[in-house]
């Protein structure tokens, strides 16, 4: 067995964090905090936790860390989600109508949390069972990519049975079949696609639309209203796209030059400042003529307020996801893959992407989706048309001396 060295975070890890931390508040009815920066292997909590009960590097396993599945014996699953992530009840806000189908066909009764609130500190919470080789209590869990991708690399996360995945095997939209750091989906589904767009309120712009980062970065008569993402690799993502680079294999000198594009604009005082999604406020009142958003926001938005737009550069955008992954040492394995299974059939998947409004990664979605919603079914931020889906674009998995590098690079010029 393999040994690894724990990825504890170093001052410039920890300013991105508390730079996440300050940024990210909640936004209207949806999920609450949106992506914690992805800066450290764990947030500040996680480090107190681990520090004074003295846990001891863990053994990195390649295949990850199976267990005794009891899922024919205990017809339940354990399944820890983000706040507001979730389809519920109209008149009941206790039910969540797609869980309770999942129990009602399979008879499987689930326990369902909403205690990720931020990527670092639901790893500080899982952290010292997960190197301990013990039972996370979850059987389920719901992360962003650059987090599910470390648990991988540390042997953390067991890989899927297809068998027991039909659905989503078959369903999965190609826009999300081929990822880097987990290739064929060996250990994740995507819960939902975050799409970073440009975002602007027609009034604040005097009614000009803003179609690329160029304009953002450049364009005089939007010089001290423009917002750019704090999470450095949307942002930089973005900047990298519009500079003609491709995110998922850029180099040093790619980012290095995407950084000095960004600077300028600091430096001229074109950027009013970078944000998490606090942006929402600052758009709607104009305060902020355009930004770099997340789609899930704008759809928000625009239901209250038909002076936010949005546009997609042609030189394309940055998609992240959450992803379902089950942890090592998992009671019940089968249940919690009959679980995804379970949100990879078109009209369960159409139920959860008309509340949560997140891009949806199931394919033939839109169908079912417009028995619902038809404005929700032909909104391209919820279900990508061919030529939306094929502009998405992933930043690549970085090393744990690139993430430290870059987020240093990144906190000095956004003054984090």
């Amino acid at each position: 067995m393999q040994q690894y060295e724990p990825d504890l975070p170093n001052s410039v890890q920890l300013a991105a964090m508390r730079r996440a931390f300050k940024n990210r508040r909640p936004v209207v009815g949806r999920r609450s905090l949106l992506r914690a920066g992805g800066a450290g292997a764990l947030g500040v909590g996680g480090l107190g936790v681990l520090s004074g009960c003295g846990i001891p590097p863990a053994a990195r396993s390649e295949g990850g860390g199976a267990s005794e599945d009891h899922s024919d014996q205990e017809k339940r699953v354990n399944f820890s989600n983000w706040t507001e992530y979730m389809d519920v009840d109209d008149k009941d806000k206790n039910r969540r109508p797609t869980l309770e189908a999942f129990t009602r066909r399979t008879g499987i009764k689930v326990k369902y949390a909403e205690d990720v609130n931020d990527n670092n500190e639901f790893f500080g919470k899982i952290k010292p069972q997960l190197a301990a080789g013990q039972d996370t209590g979850r059987d389920l869990i719901c992360v962003t990519d650059w987090l599910a991708a470390r648990l991988i690399r540390f042997g953390w996360a067991q890989k899927l049975d297809p068998a027991n995945l039909p659905n989503a095997y078959a369903n999965l939209a190609p826009q999300f079949r081929d990822v880097e750091w987990d290739p064929g989906r060996a250990y994740t589904y995507p819960w939902a696609g975050i799409s970073v767009v440009v975002a602007y309120n027609i009034k604040a712009t005097g009614g000009r639309e803003v179609t690329s980062l160029s304009q953002l970065l450049d364009d005089p008569k939007l010089k001290g209203k423009v917002g750019i993402l704090s999470e450095m690799r949307d942002s930089m993502g973005m900047v990298m796209l519009d500079m003609g680079k491709d995110p998922s294999k850029f180099t040093t000198d790619d980012f290095d030059a995407a950084a000095a594009r960004l600077q300028k604009a600091v430096d001229k005082r074109q950027i009013r400042r970078f944000t998490g999604n606090d942006y929402t406020a600052d758009l709607t009142k104009g305060d902020l003529a355009a930004c770099l958003a997340w789609a899930g926001d704008v759809v928000q938005l625009q239901a209250d307020n038909p002076d936010v737009r949005f546009h997609i550069p042609d030189s394309g955008y940055i998609t992240g996801t959450d992803v379902l992954l089950v942890p090592n040492k998992a009671r019940h394995k089968e249940n919690a893959e009959r679980l995804i299974d379970h949100y990879y059939q078109p009209k369960v998947a159409a139920e959860l992407a008309a509340w949560i409004n997140y891009v949806c990664p199931v394919a033939g979605v839109k169908e079912e989706l417009a028995k619902i919603s038809e404005e929700a079914a032909n909104d391209p931020l919820i279900v990508p048309d061919k030529e939306m889906a094929e502009k998405s674009n992933s930043f690549r998995a970085l090393t744990p001396k690139e993430e430290t590098a870059y987020e240093a690079k990144f906190a000095q010029l956004t003054g984090a």
